[in-house]
């Protein structure tokens, strides 16, 4: 296991491409808490997804040097005030753009809007997905209290999801200590406001170096050499990030408190029981309609992305292929 810890570590973030990535975020976050079209709606600028839970891998683009960040812009519910009507949802992507377009030119950056963010080309190939949120809190739900509506400018509506909450969810299991019947040594031991806050991004080390961050590394890392990069024309069959990352957060939460005889062995039973943990039903014309239930944001599937024939085959196929190719590690291992 020491050298698939060590594989981890290689695809990680230097140093220096660490301190670009911070750089590149404060400097975002600082422009946008003191902009003059949010004040006093929007109150925090907070990192979610890979980085902010220690799974951030290399891009599979070698001519890239830089990592990927998502930053949420979070805004007060009186937001919905402004942008509460029919067409709120696409304004409110309009203005994000429009404020953020400003400080693309004078940055010389590259900017692009989607659905649901508006992405920053930053030097050296390193993106940011701002998405703004507006908080919608509730007490019914697990992690309610950092529970908001994101706009989707395709379709027109708010969506509720929590980043936030999902990386609380996520360090909660994180924390869960595995049981191995061996030694095991790792590679190191182990009111509103007129302005938003910045809210720092978590320590590298703390959030990199737990056992669950790097399983959920190399399931990505295996991921990403086994589709590659999507040719012109060709979609992307590869499974999300986020439906990878649920799946084996739940099924560590259920097997590391088991006893494994190493890291990789748990690994193997994490990678074999992957599809328990998502739903399956069976449509009228023969499909299957896949289900992931995301535990922080009621009603959001996060399973949704993946409800093409095309996309759920490439999935079987790949979690084959992982499987018996870890098993033969395993295997091997326990011959000698």
């Amino acid at each position: 296991f020491y050298l698939v810890d060590a594989i981890g570590r290689l695809h990680e973030p230097t140093n220096t491409q660490l301190e670009a990535l911070e750089s590149s975020y404060r400097s975002t976050g600082e422009f946008l808490a003191e902009c003059l079209e949010f004040k006093g709606l929007l109150h925090e600028i907070h990192a979610h997804g890979s980085r902010q839970i220690g799974t951030l891998v290399r891009p599979l683009d070698e001519s890239r040097e830089g990592f990927d960040i998502d930053l949420i812009a979070r805004f007060h519910q009186g937001a919905m005030q402004r942008y509460g009507d029919p067409e709120g949802p696409t304004r409110l992507l309009n203005d994000l753009h429009a404020t953020l377009d400003r400080y693309a030119k004078a940055h010389g950056l590259r900017i692009q809007r989607w659905e649901r963010c508006v992405t920053l080309e930053y030097a050296g190939g390193m993106f940011a997905d701002i998405a703004p949120l507006i908080d919608a809190p509730s007490q019914f739900s697990l992690y309610g209290d950092t529970l908001g509506r994101i706009p989707d400018r395709e379709k027109h509506r708010y969506d509720l999801t929590n980043p936030r909450g999902y990386a609380r969810g996520f360090d909660k299991v994180a924390a869960i200590s595995p049981v191995f019947t061996s030694t095991v040594k790792f590679a190191e031991d182990t009111a509103i406001n007129s302005r938003a806050d910045v809210v720092p991004l978590p320590d590298s080390q703390e959030v990199f170096d737990r056992l669950l961050s790097r399983l959920v590394q190399l399931l990505k890392l295996h991921r990403n050499v086994s589709f590659g990069q999507a040719s012109n024309g060709m979609s992307d069959l590869a499974p999300s990030s986020i439906f990878i990352t649920t799946l084996a957060a739940a099924a560590y939460a259920v097997l590391a408190p088991k006893p494994h005889d190493s890291p990789l062995e748990l690994l193997l039973e994490i990678v074999e029981t992957l599809p328990d943990y998502f739903e399956r039903t069976l449509q009228p014309n023969g499909h299957e309609y896949w289900t992931l239930a995301n535990p922080s944001a009621p009603g959001e599937n996060l399973a949704s992305g993946m409800n093409t024939p095309a996309r759920q085959a490439a999935f079987n196929a790949w979690h084959q292929r992982i499987k018996s190719q870890l098993k033969e590690i395993v295997d091997a291992i326990e011959k000698h």
